[in-house]
């Protein structure tokens, strides 16, 4: 069994219809060749060997069984006066659950494999099973149970498995509520994880076999209490793992508790201890490089590096001298390591940080040292070929003659190898020519120009065309600058150091220097600074609240650092943005809780925001719990007169939405939220349909509402609804409602983004032109829409196009969505960007043509649109080979095409694309009837060749119109991309 201390539980809906099942419905309704029907879920009900046998195929998805299993085990039923009554505890009901479990087993209860598969209700309602099986005494709290007297099969185990779970699974449930209790429980917890450390005897968990004894009144033979019964799980893994967790737990507890490190650290000694010891470790599951990160973490945090110990890892060192202040030999670790390059980049841009950090605090004559350290960096990263960093070109804005000479003798010693690669000295040679043009005095230009380094690394042309272009530069500057020294002469007035101050205003993004300059300009002349840059600007929603701030200089602070911050969260500097945010915070904590609480919102959707760029710039990674559970608390949150921004609420939604928290929107969130919420209302409506699709009645009732909602938010209408009681309808005005589904759609694409352009386009489906975009799961819409005329079809349109086109940005590579925008671009008449279009969804699914293209993705309907392209941009030559490729070839509309003689394609140098002895036929028909002898000519070459004999086997026959297939949609591509 594989033990996982991270509970990345990827929540799946339950009630949706079986992957069997929808396997099922797809091969009824497809027109593709039938694939084997699948084995359903009642089906092992009636055959007990059928499990066994199915599990043993190459790819069985057992994650699924089990999910079917316990949901079908766990449906209530409705008694005769239609009453919800609890699951019956019947044969059937035990008999699914054991299955179940048999899956697991099968898995040999890699908690890996079933976290991913499973959602936490179902992984937990598993375990429990396994707890009942095992015969746990019910009502005991695990605290309470003595471990070295329980049954070894399965009990000992899965009760730490299950205890170890609850302690990550806090993590995932904590809000400010609870946090007393789960605190307690973790506390109890870790008791019982380190009592099972005490245990000495190997342990056995049940297996197929062990589960199979259950049924079979294992209590007459006894041997599922056997000691040596099940899979057996050494105590030396056990405790290995055991060790790693509580290791991960302290580490984590240690933020508020330093003393936890020294006992994280002997939890991860003991670790690796025993990782040695064992010969194999199939049933522990650990990361050894993040073992090693937190071994050598709680190394230097619990000061235990030997600076004279040979075998100290790079990192230990640097730790340990910046422990002992000793920071120049910091700085001359970095440049030997930008010869080594051992250090990773990211590690050394975080020592950077700590020392600015330190700077931010008050901690004096660690400037130079800051600035020394983002020199080094900055010559790795050119080294590597990397961006330099903002701070290194602020830098070099005013830099003094020793920083110079510093980044310089860096530059010499960073090239000490024996022998560095070229593009090392070509990247070198590059940064140097930069520093060049970055530096604006002349002298300082002559220094670097002048060096050793800058001889050797440019080229003696290279160096002349530099130099000139720098003092021509020069002398552009020196002009500019003749008639100004007598303005420099005049006494420097109030006015000169306000316009100097707020320049610098404008520019800083460092809370505490933001700050200083507001109180020395308040000092100069009392005035609102927030007026000084036109484009400062906050939401509408917050202007009054922050007007109202008596004090000015108070009031200045908290607009700019808001609006400083809402800016880097537009350019998505999110680090910077988070600074502003939380000294806006601390400052406005201090006087207003309204305003306090309008900078936990805007700093929750700066997180949301931040998650999400990680998510669409390829990162796997789920969302931290508390950022789920801040999300949550934000939708449920009723505070009297706070302003809410609107996009808040959409993109907390979006966000729910695409990391799967259905269960939250449609089971747990609070009724009268979903009343008085449109965004949640439109949430739940979308994660029901997702979720329960592809269900064949379940998803219509859902689809029927969703379908309800956008119609009306579609509509012409300007009134405001009320309902009987005179609350505000959903929809309160149609263009500020398609602005909400525009926004919310867009933030989407994760997971339900068709849902809405598949019902925009089934919406106006009457509609000439839309009728022929094509999609899926049409079916679950309602077939008709008896007020067309009251929709707005023109706006849907729009909303469709930029959705489509928003989400190709997303996700270039997706054939469907290709597909609808080439239909798009079809039914508008732009028929060469539509032809590009279904040449991209082909490419893409076929490895650029050198594989065949799917019959499902090349369609009939898809090919005379390509055919029909070709036609009105006159590429008749382009259609009649296109004509081919139909199930049935078109030689009607081949035949007209190849008649027309204005034909823009090179048309005889397509022939060898055609491989239809009839299509061919008829072209030296024509080029006789013209007399275009050189062209029949070419058609008869073409016919010609031995692999088109109509006496070939079909095999050869099929082959030779397979290899025409790609070479000529390669050409197309390359004509057409």
């Amino acid at each position: 069994m594989k033990i996982k201390a991270n509970n990345n539980v990827c929540h799946r809906s339950q009630g949706r219809m079986s992957a069997e099942a929808a396997d099922r419905v797809a091969a009824v309704g497809s027109s593709r060749p039938s694939t084997p029907l699948q084995t359903s879920w009642f089906e092992f009900l009636l055959d007990s060997s059928l499990l066994e046998k199915h599990l043993q195929k190459s790819n069985p998805v057992p994650a699924q069984l089990i999910i079917q299993f316990l949901e079908q085990a766990s449906k209530p039923s409705v008694n005769e006066q239609n009453q919800v009554q609890p699951p019956a505890d019947n044969r059937r009901n035990r008999t699914l659950k054991l299955l179940a479990l048999k899956v697991a087993a099968h898995m040999k209860w890699d908690l890996d494999v079933l976290e991913k598969g499973l959602t936490t209700p179902v992984l937990n309602m598993l375990l429990n099973e396994l707890l009942c099986v095992s015969k746990v005494p019910p009502g005991v709290k695990h605290v309470d149970l003595d471990l070295s007297t329980l049954t070894q099969t399965g009990v000992t185990f899965i009760l730490v498995v299950c205890l170890r779970l609850s302690i990550v699974q806090q993590e995932k449930e904590m809000t400010e509520n609870i946090l007393t209790v789960l605190k307690e429980q973790a506390a109890d917890s870790i008791s019982v994880l380190e009592g099972a450390l005490r245990l000495k005897k190997d342990f056995y968990v049940h297996t197929m076999r062990t589960l199979d004894l259950l049924t079979a009144d294992a209590a007459a033979n006894g041997e599922t209490e056997s000691s040596t019964a099940g899979l057996c799980i050494s105590a030396d893994e056990l405790h290995c793992q055991v060790h790693y967790d509580l290791g991960g737990i302290f580490f984590q507890q240690s933020c508020t508790d330093q003393l936890a490190y020294k006992k994280a650290k002997d939890h991860f000694r003991q670790t690796n201890e025993l990782l040695k010891k064992l010969n194999t470790t199939v049933h522990v599951h650990l990361d050894e490089k993040r073992l090693s990160g937190y071994w050598n973490a709680c190394k230097a945090l619990t000061a235990d590096c030997d600076l004279s110990d040979s075998q100290m890892s790079p990192y230990n060192q640097i730790n340990s001298l910046i422990r002992i202040h000793n920071y120049q030999a910091v700085i001359e670790a970095f440049i030997k390591d930008n010869v080594t390059r051992s250090l990773p980049s990211h590690f050394r841009r975080s020592v950077l940080r700590e020392f600015l950090y330190k700077v931010q605090q008050g901690e004096t004559g660690l400037d130079e040292v800051c600035h020394k350290l983002c020199v080094c960096n900055a010559v790795r990263d050119a080294l590597e070929g990397e961006i330099l960093s903002v701070r290194f070109q602020q830098l070099l804005l005013k830099p003094s003659k020793r920083i110079v000479d510093f980044i310089l003798e860096v530059c010499m010693r960073s090239l000490e190898k024996d022998c560095p690669s070229e593009t090392s000295r070509r990247n070198m040679a590059n940064f140097m020519k930069n520093l060049c043009e970055s530096l604006e005095e002349l002298s300082l230009v002559f220094v670097v120009s002048s060096h050793k380094l800058f001889m050797e690394l440019l080229k003696e042309e290279e160096r002349k065309v530099l130099v000139e272009q720098m003092r021509k530069r020069s002398a552009t500057i020196n002009l500019s600058a003749k008639p100004l020294p007598s303005f420099y002469d005049i006494p420097a007035s109030a006015s000169v150091n306000i316009g100097q101050l707020e320049q610098q205003l404008i520019l800083s993004l460092e809370p505490r220097r933001i700050r200083q300059i507001l109180i020395e300009l308040h000092g100069m002349a009392e005035r609102p600074y927030w007026r000084v840059n036109s484009k400062w600007e906050v939401p509408p929603d917050y202007i009054n609240v922050i007007l109202c701030i008596k004090d000015n200089l108070t009031k200045d602070l908290v607009y700019i650092l808001m609006t400083k911050g809402l800016h880097c969260i537009s350019i998505k500097d999110f680090v910077h943005a988070r600074q502003l945010f939380s000294a806006c915070l601390e400052l406005v904590t201090e006087f207003s809780p309204k305003l306090r609480q309008v900078m936990l919102n805007e700093m929750l959707l700066l997180e949301v925001r931040a998650h999400e760029t990680m998510a669409a710039e390829g990162s796997k990674e789920r969302p931290p719990p508390d950022l789920v559970s801040r999300v949550r608390g934000y939708l449920e949150m009723r505070i009297h007169d706070l302003p809410l921004r609107q996009v808040v609420g959409e993109e907390c939604v979006a966000f729910m939405l695409n990391w799967r928290e259905n269960d939250y929107l449609t089971l747990q969130v609070p009724p009268p939220l979903v009343m008085n919420n449109p965004y949640i209302k439109l949430g739940q409506l979308l994660a029901s349909t997702c979720k329960e699709l592809p269900g064949p009645k379940e998803s219509r009732r859902t689809a029927k509402e969703l379908w309800d909602v956008v119609v009306q938010i579609c509509s012409v209408s300007i009134q405001h609804k009320r309902n009987s009681d005179g609350r505000v309808g959903l929809i309160k005005q149609r263009e500020s409602s398609m602005g909400i589904l525009h926004r919310l759609f867009c933030a989407l694409l994760n997971t339900p983004f068709w849902v809405f352009w598949v019902m925009a386009c089934f919406l106006f489906h009457q509609d000439d032109i839309v009728n022929e975009v094509t999609a899926e799961h049409l079916s679950i819409w309602p077939s008709s829409l008896p007020n067309i005329q009251a929709v707005d079809v023109e706006a849907v349109a729009v909303t469709v196009k930029e959705l489509v086109s928003y989400a190709l940005t997303l996700n270039p590579n997706n054939q469907s969505w290709l597909i609808t925008q080439a239909d798009i671009y079809f039914v508008t008449n732009q028929y060469s960007a539509a032809l590009n279009f279904y040449l991209q969804a082909g490419a893409v699914c076929s490895d650029f043509f050198t594989k065949a293209v799917a019959p499902d993705v090349y369609t009939d309907q898809v090919l005379k649109r390509m055919i029909k392209c070709c036609s009105m941009m006159n590429c008749h030559t382009q259609v009649a080979v296109l004509c081919q490729f139909l199930r049935e070839v078109d030689y009607m509309t081949a035949f007209k095409a190849l008649q027309e003689q204005n034909s823009h394609d090179a048309m005889d140098s397509l022939y060898d694309y055609i491989w239809d002895v009839t299509i061919l036929e008829y072209l030296t028909h024509i080029h006789h009837k013209r007399g275009e002898m050189e062209k029949r000519q070419i058609a008869i070459k073409a016919i010609g060749q031995t692999e088109l004999n109509t006496s070939n086997p079909e095999e050869v026959l099929q082959l030779a119109a397979q290899k025409r297939k790609k070479r000529f949609l390669q050409a197309m591509a390359k004509l057409y991309f």
